[in-house]
């Protein structure tokens, strides 16, 4: 069974001492676009369970792999387009079935045992009777 994510929020003072980040990096990283937190009525930033599994990404590749943000923001956007990609072949794939599926189940409910004709690379195969 799938766990359910909590709908949490924090606040930008949680949030970087959490992560031990100044807030104004997590400011950076809004202003660079990388982040975009949500604003509560009184304009305080309020970060989500998901914005905090994307501040995780931004801190692996810059802390551990040492890329700067231009290239962050570079392999977001990838990852994006690839999630999205994904999505689309999965859709495709499942439409696919589910038209094939369509097509072979009259065809096989109309037929006999014994009416299959083999075929060999698309020709028909007479049958031999004696």
């Amino acid at each position: 069974m799938a766990r359910k994510k909590s709908k949490g929020v924090y606040m930008i003072s949680s949030v970087s001492e959490q992560y031990g980040l100044h807030p104004q990096t997590l400011r950076m990283y809004e202003r660079e676009g990388l982040l975009i937190p949500s604003r509560s009525d009184g304009n305080t930033r309020l970060y989500t369970d998901e914005d905090l599994e994307r501040l995780e990404v931004i801190l692996q590749l810059t802390r551990e792999m040492g890329v700067n943000l231009a290239g962050v923001e570079i392999i977001l956007n990838m990852r994006e387009k690839m999630s999205a990609m994904q999505t689309q072949i999965e859709e495709f794939v499942t439409g696919l079935n589910e038209k094939l599926a369509e097509q072979s189940l009259p065809a096989q409910s109309g037929r006999s045992s014994n009416s299959l004709i083999p075929v060999a690379h698309g020709v028909p195969v007479p049958s031999r009777k004696k």
